[in-house]
């Protein structure tokens, strides 16, 4: 039976999903102590029947409809932006300029299980920090007004901490972003969140719900300020910031660790085993609590007894006899001394040592907006993170072809930190940023050089990052961009931009009558589309249209199409994006000749528009191809 959004160009339902996978990918229903909540369930069967006084865990005002925010698919579209481009045919890297919930969204489809890594930094709710209005579902157009697609860029909201709903505002936007974030991320998936003391714990709070309390991996700690703030009203100098990071599930080991260091390693008394170094045997214990290493120790060959320390040692008597059997034991010469034991490089299972929580050593705020210096001149953003701070922590957790998702990009220096990476290991990892299109004060210096929206100083950052490697690399390796070896240096080394705006079909409009059944309904809207969207490929870029219609079926952006020759009168192309494939025609009227084709190559999807067809021909495609016909 037809249904109203079989015909609408919405991101997926995740509430359909939801009801089949429950636990496995939607935590969030769940408490903590792994029992299915009802309210949280009721929200995913019937999401208005759940007032604001259920009860759970962590409550605050807003929650509710925040969630119902999350999980309402979007009907607005992207467009790519080719002035903005830079390279774009070198590398997958993307800057999306938009609200970051409704791009999330249209992301979910293409993008699911696909993001390796998340770093955000998202607003610290300080006082003075901003807050989205997720309201586009309720009313576009206002949306449009408020945060939409104007080359000028938008004011947003600034989240006082006089407002009576402080912190729940803050939740709120953070929420809604999460829930849909955690779906982007590959079943080994990180996020990485930086925060400071003003929401700490309620993000942690936050992200136990969202995530998982199974699923925290830890909180980093960051010393980001240099000297000491002398201004406080407390006395307390705050000099650093965290890092929250949890992994999608915790079935393999989050991060990869930081390298061992060998220099300690030798082989004094060429021993056959190979280079070695002397490894502490003292327990950690007291006798009560592990009586069994607890004993002297005698060095048979002499008969010193080295008798045995406060807390014993690491070994058992019987695992100390075989290592001395062994000769793994360094005696020392003097009584007073302990003994030893030989720890063989070659033997050791991982060449990794656990990262350390403390990270960041001597890099610095400062340091962020340095880096904002030398690239523009000026400085063009305020605060930046510095790149080496998110290369750190990217580091840990990515592979070669993996994709790091940032949706509070900022000036983009998780864009810089891609680039920096792929260009010290030999990695090429690819980065998607999105951006609000967020007015910067005009009398700011970015403002004075013709940056008005943030986004554009994101755009501009990786612009000119790419232009100083490239330069580098001319200057290190001229012959790098001579003799046909340009694409090669310049590979990984671009991206494309695309910006949120409304859908290219005017159907979205349409508002079902409640007083009215289903199929009375869809006629109203069959009625609908046959009038305003009459001249919709004229009226349309066409590869607008087509981007939508293949981002709304999960096609990623980095897709490409061909023309079929085979199609005589009708241009069909092929679209793949390296994982799907499916043909696709905008043509006005499809030829019947076209339609008899689709006899003999029913192997692929075909989708075309709605208005296309008539009766007979959309007949014939459905009987010929079934599910693999779709008319959009």
């Amino acid at each position: 039976m037809e249904n109203i959004n079989d015909f609408m160009p919405l991101s997926n339902d995740w509430n359909n999903e939801r009801l089949e996978t429950l636990k496995k990918l939607f935590p969030d229903i769940f408490t903590n102590e792994g029992k299915l909540n009802i309210d949280e369930l009721k929200k995913v069967v019937d999401p208005a029947s759940v007032n604001e006084t259920e009860r759970y865990e962590f409550r605050w005002f807003g929650k509710s409809q925040a969630k119902r925010n999350a999980f309402t698919p979007s009907n607005a579209t992207l467009i790519y932006d080719e002035a903005r481009s830079v390279n774009p045919t070198e590398s997958e890297n993307l800057i999306i300029e938009g609200e970051n919930l409704e791009v999330l969204k249209l992301l979910s489809g293409s993008y699911r299980d696909k993001i390796k890594c998340i770093y955000i930094d998202p607003p610290y709710n300080t006082g003075n920090d901003f807050v989205y209005n997720d309201n586009f579902y309720q009313d576009s157009k206002k949306y449009w007004e408020d945060s939409g697609v104007t080359e000028q860029g938008i004011k947003i909201d600034t989240n006082f901490e006089t407002d009576g709903r402080f912190h729940s505002n803050w939740l709120n936007l953070i929420y809604s972003r999460l829930l849909i974030a955690r779906q982007l991320l590959h079943d080994d998936g990180i996020i990485f969140i930086s925060i400071d003391d003003s929401e700490v714990t309620n993000l942690r709070k936050l992200m136990d719900e969202v995530f998982g309390e199974e699923n925290f991996v830890a909180i980093f700690i960051w010393k980001s300020r240099q000297n000491k703030d002398n201004r406080t009203t407390t006395g307390a100098s705050i000099d650093h910031e965290y890092i929250i990071c949890y992994s999608k599930n915790n079935e393999t080991k989050a991060l990869r660790g930081s390298e061992r260091k060998t220099e300690q390693y030798s082989n004094p008394d060429s021993d056959p085993r190979g280079d070695w170094a002397s490894g502490n045997m003292v327990g950690i214990l007291p006798e009560n609590l592990r009586p069994n290493c607890h004993y002297d120790l005698v060095n048979l060959a002499t008969g010193v007894n080295y008798g045995k320390p406060k807390m014993g040692w690491r070994y058992d008597q019987k695992t100390m006899n075989r290592l001395i059997e062994e000769n793994r034991i360094l005696w020392p010469s003097s009584i007073d001394g302990r003994p030893r034991r030989k720890v063989f490089l070659n033997e050791l299972s991982d060449s990794f040592t656990g990262f350390s929580s403390l990270i960041g050593e001597n890099i610095f705020t400062k340091d962020g907006t340095k880096e904002i210096e030398d690239l523009f001149g000026y400085r063009a953003f305020d605060f930046p993170k510095p790149s080496a701070i998110i290369e750190e922590l990217i580091d840990q957790v990515t592979d070669n072809g993996d994709i790091v998702l940032d949706f509070f990009a900022g000036s983009g220096s998780t864009g810089q930190a891609v680039f920096d990476l792929n260009q010290q290991n030999g990695r090429i990892l690819n980065f998607i940023l999105v951006q609000i299109p967020e007015l910067v004060h005009p009398k700011s210096e970015a403002s004075q050089h013709g940056l008005n929206k943030l986004s554009d100083i994101t755009v501009e950052r990786n612009k000119r990052v790419i232009e100083k490697i490239i330069e580098e690399k001319k200057n290190q390796q001229p012959n790098l961009f001579t003799n046909g070896h340009k694409e090669d240096a310049s590979k990984g080394l671009g991206f494309k931009v695309f910006k949120l705006v409304k859908s290219n079909f005017p159907r979205v409009e349409f508002a079902p009558d409640p007083e009215k059944t289903d199929e009375e309904n869809i006629a109203l809207l069959k009625k609908y589309i046959s009038d305003k969207e009459a001249q919709l490929v004229s009226a349309f870029n066409r590869d607008e249209l087509l981007t939508e219609i293949l981002l709304k079926n999960n096609f990623n952006l980095n897709y490409k199409t061909e023309k079929q020759e085979q199609f005589k009168k009708n241009e069909i192309l092929l679209a793949t994006d390296g994982e799907k494939e499916t043909l696709i025609c905008l043509d006005v009227v499809i030829d019947m000749d076209t339609v008899e084709n689709f006899k003999k190559n029913i192997d692929k999807k075909f989708i075309c528009l709605e208005r296309a067809l008539d009766t007979t021909k959309k007949y014939n495609l459905k009987h010929y191809m079934g599910d693999k016909f779709k008319a959009f």
